[in-house]
């Protein structure tokens, strides 16, 4: 296999590609020509790029980040949640359920004591004990729930460490837009939690 293509995913995406996935990662309302200029290609082939990720679902889309605080969203609970069972139904039913809830904004299937972990955002801890009784509880199948009130989020990155071959994760300079500097990064998240 080619150095530049370490897994199956990365079969189509050369080094171009992958820093046009990071600068747009870092703002993706820069033109065309911005982009070019970053990653050091003309806007022709850039545009392309693009368009051949968006096609092959590489990019999903474009969204706007939100300050949850500066909405009201102020409390981040991660809950845990254990089935009774572990029918396909059940499952079914559940993730169903999981998906319709908008103030569940990321749920895992997970190995360990619990079987899911999900964040939940809220306005107050009042707000959340309502959304705990009046749903969480009677999610299809729940047995156990788990929470834990979030004091400090000290990482939430969303932006992906998009690597270059087989090498470390590319870092693109935001303040130049010629220079690019290459460093290895692992993609981590940690909160500091207390039970409750």
């Amino acid at each position: 296999m080619n150095k530049e293509d370490p897994s199956p995913g990365f079969a189509n995406l050369d080094r171009y590609s992958r820093l046009i996935l990071l600068e747009l990662q870092r703002d993706s309302q820069q033109t065309v020509q911005q982009l070019a200029d970053k990653v050091g290609l003309s806007s022709t082939p850039c545009w392309k790029r693009i368009k051949d990720m968006e096609a092959a679902g590489v990019i999903r889309g474009y969204t706007a980040l939100v300050d949850r605080d500066k909405v009201g969203l102020k409390l981040q609970v991660l809950v845990e949640a254990n089935l009774r069972e572990h029918t396909e139904d059940t499952v079914r039913q559940f993730e169903k359920a999981v998906a319709a809830s908008p103030q569940i904004v990321r749920c895992l299937a997970v190995t360990g004591q619990s079987d899911y972990v999900m964040t939940v955002l809220a306005e107050d801890i009042h707000d959340y004990e309502q959304y705990l009784h009046g749903t969480l509880f009677k999610l299809p199948g729940v047995t156990h729930v788990r929470s834990s009130i979030v004091l400090k989020e000290i990482k939430a990155e969303v932006r992906l460490p998009i690597a270059l071959g087989s090498g470390g994760a590319i870092s693109v300079h935001p303040a130049s837009a010629r220079r690019r500097s290459w460093s290895s990064s692992t993609a981590t998240a940690c909160s500091s939690t207390a039970n409750a």
